[in-house]
């Protein structure tokens, strides 16, 4: 089922909510009317906004990422323990029946010595703790979708999350981790400084387990002589090709090797905790690589960790990280084209404000392209759920599972994208035939867990309102029931657009 093009400038409040935002709940519309700008623009005023405290009980349970990655190690190595355990036992019987006379194995097995006690069932087991924490972490952020007002800094969030993302497929410390890592990483910067949210985030312990750079090791470093290990390059090259400069932006591959060495030293504290807190982010001066560097044409002195963090701070001001996320920001918000004036106008924003997310948040709502452009790109799965949620309610009270079965079925299962660059922006990746069969599918689940539906119309007028076409008014109101007539509602081309 494929989604045409608006061929019409798009309703502004549609804009607001679907565009910038998470899609509008019954009554949100009628808020935003009068100044829809002005709407999105009093979410960037709000203090902590897109922040998930601890000290706020609704998630107390939550752990920092230390925490979580101690669990996860405290559980692998218990589940290490166990195996041997339970190798141990099953080899002592086999070793005492290989060992028996075959008299005795008969006599031992016509008179067992006890009487044998009746089988009872095996207790169900504990889900492991990485799935725990994840779960939490998840509806943690599931909480935070549905409670937005338009939901535009939660999609900030989403954005700079799956920018700078980490997968949970890779190990379970980072499944125990992730969600901590967007809350501890992505979460405080995400109307702050990039500067801030980069240093952050390259040196986070999620980050760099996740790309390896617990395994990079200074050749000609202390740790390097006695181990004969080398540098692992994949930190310094997603950061400089994903993360800040770009592909195509003029570094060398001399330059990813150089950054490599610059950063060794950079790592997590393993379970024995001998460089610090297990778990916890730390600096390994005997595996950094000693000297001078040069990157990008400039020499920086050894400094020890202090040589990464000045180097992250040229990149992050760098002209060409400004190019590379005004055209990320302007593809994800306005076109998968972006216009080039809007791409412009974002760098220069970037360049001048120091990298200040907060102005380059004020300028893509002031942007004529914003308000111009149709609404042609796709809701990405998450960003589908959402509306979902937001329209037709919030499902059970406490439990991810069924929205998270909904994201892996619909190809973006939760902090798991396919590699570093993260999960596509482009709307055709999302508009398979498939795809739309899944979202079909999706629609009507949601639809019959509403108990009291009302009257699908009046949902559709407060949901996409002016913009709903002919056709789809038309199948709404034909509809055979009310659940029928909301499904058609969250499937409709005007509902999947942003």
């Amino acid at each position: 089922m494929a989604i045409p093009a608006a061929n019409s400038p798009p309703d502004p409040v549609l804009v607001a909510f679907n565009r910038f935002g998470l899609g509008a709940r019954p009554g949100d519309r009628d808020r935003a009317a009068h100044d829809p700008r002005g709407y999105l623009k009093a979410e960037l005023r709000q203090p902590d906004i897109a922040l998930i405290s601890l000290d706020d009980p609704t998630y107390a349970s939550l752990p920092g990422s230390t925490p979580a990655i101690q669990a996860s190690m405290a559980a692998n190595f218990q589940r290490k323990l166990d195996r041997e355990r339970m190798a141990a036992a099953t080899a002592q019987p086999a070793m005492a029946s290989a060992q028996a006379t075959p008299a005795q194995a008969t006599s031992a097995q016509i008179a067992p010595a006890h009487p044998l006690p009746p089988p009872t069932a095996p207790a169900k087991p504990a889900p492991p703790i990485e799935a725990t924490l994840f779960r939490a972490e998840a509806q943690a952020r599931l909480d935070k979708a549905f409670r937005a007002e338009a939901g535009f800094v939660e999609r900030l969030v989403y954005f700079w999350s799956n920018h700078f993302c980490v997968s949970v497929a890779k190990d379970n410390i980072v499944r125990a981790s992730a969600g901590a890592f967007e809350r501890e990483a992505i979460r405080p910067f995400v109307l702050g400084r990039f500067a801030d949210m980069l240093m952050t985030v390259e040196r986070h312990p999620a980050m760099l387990f996740y790309l390896d750079n617990q395994q990079s090791i200074g050749p000609d470093s202390r740790a390097g002589k006695n181990r004969r290990r080398g540098l692992n390059e994949n930190l310094a090259r997603e950061i400089m090709e994903l993360h800040t400069l770009g592909v195509g932006s003029g570094y060398t591959q001399a330059d990813v090797t150089s950054f490599a060495r610059i950063l060794t030293g950079w790592t997590m504290a393993g379970r024995e905790g001998r460089l610090g807190e297990p778990g916890s982010s730390v600096f390994n001066a005997n595996a950094h690589e000693p000297g001078d560097a040069v990157l990008l044409g400039k020499t920086y002195p050894a400094a020890g960790m202090g040589q990464a963090e000045a180097a992250l701070n040229d990149i992050a001001s760098h002209p060409a990280t400004a190019q590379h996320i005004a055209t990320e920001l302007a593809r994800h918000f306005i076109a998968d084209d972006p216009p080039p004036a809007a791409v412009a106008r974002l760098a220069k924003v970037f360049a001048k404000s120091d990298g200040n997310l907060r102005a380059l948040a004020a300028t893509l709502i002031d942007m004529p392209e914003a308000w111009s452009t149709p609404l042609a790109k796709m809701r990405s799965p998450f960003d589908y759920i959402a509306a979902i949620r937001r329209a037709a309610g919030p499902g059970p009270a406490n439990d991810p599972g069924q929205s998270l079965n909904w994201l892996n079925a619909l190809g973006e299962p939760l902090w798991q994208p396919p590699g570093p660059n993260g999960f596509s922006d482009q709307a055709d990746s999302w508009a398979s035939a498939e795809g739309m069969k899944i979202r079909l599918d999706t629609a009507w689940q949601a639809a019959r867990q509403v108990k009291d539906v009302g009257n699908p119309n009046d949902m559709l007028d407060a949901v996409i309102g002016p913009s709903a076409s002919p056709e789809t008014r038309q199948a709404v109101a034909r509809a055979e029931s009310k659940q029928q007539g909301l499904a058609l509602l969250l499937m409709a081309p005007e509902f999947q657009r942003r």
